[in-house]
């Protein structure tokens, strides 16, 4: 290990925290979770994560607390009243990776400093897959001194970690992130739709795009289509990776974020838009790159036998 073992209190072990919690108790870190759900916190026990009783109790003697929570209101929550930072000791770092709105993030940071705290936000990108492998990146909004300290924590999680700036900044580029990848998702969809309706194979259309000019992590590691490349949620019957439902959310953050700094940004609300009808016409639970089923069924002439194609 590269350095001091620490202990970590971790609110939050869904599909993503749990794993990530996992990762930190695996590289020699003191880790004590916590969820409102018991048997997501007895599934993490074996993993190597201690449990705690309430998130007050994961927070108590921490050096550093980490929260991977669904939405803003849910760590607002924690930090109302100051609830979760009194359980600390004074000083300790709190590390935001949940994916929320930047005024939000702020208001966090706020509440952190206001009770003697440090606060640090770092959402992530990667899925689920990232983050069972490790294989994480992590955008950090914050101080300089606060983000060197969780840098080493973050990257026991992952294999990239920015410095974007001071608070809300980590959550500023990962809305821009997801903004560029729900865009790209589904012109990337559209193009194989297309590719169907010409006459052109799955593969061939891969093979070419992914050495031209169309290449983009939505084509060579998320291809939306079943056999190109393996590893993609398309050839399991689109069991996220990346669920509808959080792209819609994070697009709906980027939405908010548009509109409230006046951006010409026509793609990024098209995207937004059509998530969100995804999310509810059924794809909440599914990848986000099973779009490429309401593409092709909103096509002329409906699916047809070559979107059934490999």
């Amino acid at each position: 290990m590269s350095e001091a073992r620490r202990t970590v209190g971790f609110v939050g072990l869904g599909r993503m925290g749990a794993p990530m919690a996992a990762n930190l108790a695996k590289a020699g870190h003191r880790v004590r979770g916590f969820d409102l759900v018991p048997e997501l916190v007895a599934a993490a026990t074996g993993a190597g994560v201690e449990a705690a009783d309430s998130a007050a109790d994961a927070a108590q003697d921490a050096d550093a607390v980490i929260t991977m929570l669904p939405e803003g209101r849910h760590v607002l929550g924690l930090y109302r009243d100051r609830a979760l930072p009194a359980a600390a000791r004074p000083g300790t770092l709190f590390i935001d990776c949940s994916t929320i709105d930047v005024a939000d993030s702020r208001a966090v940071h706020e509440a952190a400093t206001r009770a003697g705290m440090r606060g640090v936000d770092a959402p992530v990108s990667g899925g689920v897959v990232g983050a069972e492998g490790g294989t994480l990146t992590f955008m950090a909004g914050g101080g300089e001194t606060d983000f060197a300290e969780a840098e080493p924590l973050l990257a026991a999680m992952g294999k990239k970690v920015v410095h974007c700036g001071g608070p809300g900044a980590g959550q500023a580029a990962k809305i821009c992130n997801n903004m560029i990848l729900g865009v790209s998702m589904i012109a990337v969809s559209e193009a194989f739709v297309l590719g169907e309706r010409l006459g052109l194979t799955h593969q061939a259309l891969y093979d070419v795009a992914s050495t031209a000019s169309g290449q983009c992590w939505a084509l060579s590691a998320n291809c939306p289509v079943p056999g190109p490349v393996p590893t993609s949620p398309a050839n399991r019957d689109y069991r996220p990776g990346f669920a509808g439902a959080l792209m819609a959310k994070d697009l709906g953050l980027a939405l908010g974020a548009v509109e409230a700094h006046g951006v010409d940004a026509e793609l990024g609300r098209r995207a937004a838009a059509r998530y969100a009808a995804f999310a509810e016409e059924g794809g909440a639970g599914e990848d986000f790159s099973a779009i490429v089923r309401t593409i092709r069924a909103r096509s002329a002439g409906g699916p047809g036998a070559e979107g059934e194609q490999a």
